[in-house]
C-alpha cells in the first residue's frame, strides 16, 4: 500500500532579493510545500526568480492580487516592503489561506493584532519569520532559562552593530551579495519601510528578548540618532518581573559586525553569546561553563518548513502570530518613546 504525503502549495508575494536567497531555496529542500507560483513586479527580476527556481512563466504575476485570484493555492510566503505587508496578509487570511510573512508582521500593534484575530476566526495560521526562533543556539538557551537553571531573569544586556548602510541607499551595493536578484532600496523610503533601520533589523533583536526570556516588558525607555530614519538606538526596558535590560543596536558603524549578548540570572549564572557564529557560553553556579556555536547543535527546522509542518498538523508554529503581534507592538512603544521623550509603561 502506497501513501501520498501531503503537500502544501506555496505563492509567493514579493519574490525578490530576499526571498530567493533564504525562503525560496528552503522551499525547494521542503518536500512537504510546493513552490506554486510567484508574484513580482519588474518582469525581468521576475523571469529570473521564476527560472532559477522551476515555477512555469504562467505562474509568474506582476499582480500579486492576480496570483491570489487565478491559482489553487494554500498559503502565502509575503517578503514585500513592510508598509504592504498588512493590506496583503489580510486579502491572504480572507480567502481562506494560511499566511507566512517576513517580519515585522504589520507596521502597528492594532494592524497586527487585527490580523492574529482574523487568523482566529479563519481558523488559518500566521507567523513571522522572526530569526531568533529558528536558531539553534536560541532554542539551548531557552530550555536552560525555563528549566530555572541560572534562576529567574535578573538583567541582559544586547549589542549589536553592522552596516546596513547599502541596503538604505547611503552607499554602494557589494557585487558579492548572495541571491537571484539584486535587492531594492525600499528601506530608503520611510514610508515604505515604516521607520528605519530598527524596524528593520531591531524586530529580531526584541524577538530574541522575548521569546528566549519568555517575558513581558512593562516599561521602555528609547534615544534614537534621528526620526524617521533611524540608524543608532538605544533603549532601556523594565520586564515584567522586575529585571532590567539595555539594548545597544548600531546600523551604520564604521567596523566590522560585533554581537555580544548577556543574560544575567539570580543564582549566579551568566548566558553570554558573541560574533555571527553565536559562540554561546552557559555557565551555571557549581557546574563551569558550557561553551558551544551554532554550528556544533543539531538544525532547527527553517521558517518554511516548519510553516508547512504547522499546517499539516506535524509541529507547532516556532513563531507564533502572537510572538509577531507583541513584537510589532514592542517596537512601535519604542519607536513612540524615542519620539516623545518619555518612558512608557505598558499595561498588559
Amino acid at each position: 500500500m502506497s501513501y501520498t504525503t501531503p503537500i502544501v502549495r506555496l505563492g509567493v508575494i514579493g519574490a525578490g532579493w530576499f526571498a530567493s536567497r533564504r525562503h525560496l531555496p528552503d522551499c525547494q529542500k521542503t518536500s512537504t510545500l510546493s513552490l506554486t507560483a510567484i508574484s513580482r513586479r519588474d518582469a525581468e527580476a521576475r523571469q529570473k526568480i521564476a527560472d532559477h527556481f522551476g515555477v512555469p512563466s504562467e505562474k509568474a504575476f506582476a499582480d500579486w492580487t492576480e496570483m491570489l485570484e487565478a491559482v489553487e493555492l494554500d498559503a502565502v510566503l509575503i517578503a514585500t516592503p513592510h508598509a504592504l505587508h498588512y493590506e496583503q496578509a489580510k486579502a491572504a487570511l480572507e480567502r481562506g489561506l494560511h499566511v507566512l510573512v517576513e517580519k515585522p508582521m504589520a507596521l502597528t500593534s492594532q494592524e497586527a493584532y487585527t490580523l492574529l484575530d482574523l487568523a482566529t476566526q479563519q481558523n488559518r495560521l500566521i507567523s513571522t519569520t522572526l530569526n531568533p526562533p529558528f536558531w539553534a543556539h536560541c532554542h539551548a538557551i531557552r530550555q536552560t532559562l525555563r528549566e530555572g537553571k541560572i534562576g529567574s531573569l535578573e538583567s541582559a544586556t544586547m549589542y549589536w552593530t553592522g552596516s546596513a548602510a547599502a541596503l538604505f541607499g547611503r552607499s554602494p551595493l557589494p557585487d558579492s551579495l548572495p541571491g537571484v536578484v539584486r535587492p531594492t532600496l525600499y528601506r530608503a523610503d520611510v514610508e515604505l519601510n515604516g521607520g528605519g533601520y530598527f524596524i528593520d533589523g531591531g524586530s529580531h533583536l526584541i524577538s530574541q528578548l522575548l521569546w528566549l526570556t519568555d517575558l513581558k516588558v512593562k516599561r521602555v525607555s528609547a534615544i534614537m540618532d534621528s526620526l524617521p530614519s533611524d540608524s543608532r538606538i538605544v533603549v532601556s526596558f523594565e520586564m515584567e518581573n522586575g529585571a532590567t535590560v539595555s539594548l545597544n543596536s548600531i546600523g551604520d558603524s564604521q567596523s566590522s559586525v560585533r554581537r555580544v549578548n548577556h543574560l544575567f540570572g539570580t543564582t549566579n549564572g551568566t548566558i553570554s553569546v558573541q560574533d555571527f557564529d553565536f559562540k554561546t557560553t552557559i555557565h551555571i553556579q557549581d557546574e563551569g561553563p558550557r561553551t558551544f556555536r551554532e554550528a556544533d547543535l543539531p538544525p532547527v527546522s527553517t521558517p518554511v518548513a516548519n510553516f508547512a509542518d504547522a499546517i499539516l498538523g506535524r509541529d507547532s508554529l516556532y513563531s507564533s502570530p502572537e510572538h509577531g503581534a507583541y513584537v510589532v507592538r514592542i517596537v512601535e512603544a519604542i519607536y513612540e518613546s524615542a519620539r516623545t521623550g518619555k518612558t512608557l509603561v505598558l499595561t498588559d
